[in-house]
């Protein structure tokens, strides 16, 4: 299920202020005083993602922004949805957005994907070392890993134990590397990940798995917003 949050700032703002930590604690300060309010503390997989603040238009006459929120448990979406609607603003770095439209809806799912947010990947799990396509160049290695996550992910999720043999996708185009600079505690970090223009899983099968996939996102750091996908209509 997702959540597209429409605002726009009272003042001139410079978005690019916003970093990927100042998003996500905007959305636990949302979560303050509900069901989710330790939502925060759980240790592991958070299981919700979200975009980047992207323009309602091209041209964007009246910096009017957008957001997306997007999480497989259905409850945290409404939760969120339920206290924005008692608000009619919020700050982001200190400066107050209107609330100009909330709209809840869930994604159909059809295996077609593309990434909206950098898709990223520890080299392995025992360091904090991103995987670099520009220093290893390893399509398999990378693929594996990110197959490997998403079904920890998902029994973490249902308490499950699927397993899949078949590749995670059939078919890709990689699009570029990114490396995206947040601060946290007055900390400066850079994560690396890269963006896709196309990700297919053929066939009818496992389609539970794959909508968990759009609504949970692919990789590490999906709580950070990182890995979100949207999907292709063919």
């Amino acid at each position: 299920m997702r959540l597209i949050i429409t605002f726009q700032s009272i003042s001139n703002f410079d978005y690019s202020k916003v970093d990927n930590y100042i998003i996500q604690g905007f959305i636990y300060n949302l979560l303050k005083n509900t069901d989710f309010s330790t939502y925060h503390d759980l240790k592991g997989f958070k299981f919700f993602n979200f975009s980047n603040i992207f323009p309602i238009t091209d041209f964007d006459k009246e910096s009017v922004k957008k957001i997306i929120i997007s999480s497989p448990n259905n409850d945290f979406i409404k939760t969120l949805y339920n206290t924005l609607k008692k608000m009619e603003g919020f700050l982001l770095k200190g400066y107050v957005m209107i609330i100009k439209n909330l709209k809840i809806f869930n994604s159909k799912n059809n295996n077609r994907f593309m990434s909206s947010t950098p898709i990223t990947l520890f080299k392995n799990n025992q360091s904090n070392i991103y995987f670099s396509f520009e220093k290893h160049q390893d399509f398999n290695f990378f693929f594996r890993r990110l197959k490997e996550n998403a079904i920890k992910k998902y029994n973490a999720y249902y308490n499950d134990n699927f397993d899949m043999e078949d590749d995670l996708f059939d078919s890709f185009e990689f699009s570029r590397e990114v490396s995206v600079r947040i601060t946290k505690n007055n900390n400066k970090f850079i994560i690396i990940g890269s963006l896709w223009k196309y990700l297919e899983k053929k066939g009818h099968e496992n389609k539970k798995f794959y909508k968990f996939l759009l609504d949970c996102g692919l990789g590490e750091k999906n709580s950070l917003g990182f890995g979100m996908l949207n999907n292709i209509q063919i």
